[in-house]
């Protein structure tokens, strides 16, 4: 299994929220992965990132296919739109 996690810092906390809804609906629509997760974090300090999403894949192959999914790439120009940095970290369970 794989753990796919990245961290958002945006210009605008307002778009927290939609861009979390679009991730979380990604849940069984793409296969392989096996569980997505995203939150909004609620202390808002100098060090926090904005939005964090966390997904479970069956393996590295199921996490080129997920990135490279239409339904995924349909997200990425929102994403890209709202995101001053982005921080990631793929790791094998």
């Amino acid at each position: 299994m794989v753990k796919h996690i990245v961290m958002w810092k945006l210009r605008d906390r307002a778009d927290a929220a939609p861009i979390k809804a679009k991730l979380e609906a990604l849940a069984g629509r793409i296969p392989g992965l096996l569980n997505i997760e995203a939150g909004i974090d609620f202390l808002q300090s100098e060090q926090s990132a904005d939005l964090v999403l966390v997904c479970d894949l069956a393996d590295r192959a199921a996490l080129t296919a997920y990135q490279q999914h239409p339904e995924h790439q349909a997200i990425v120009p929102m994403v890209k739109a709202a995101a001053i940095a982005r921080t990631v970290v793929d790791f094998d369970c």
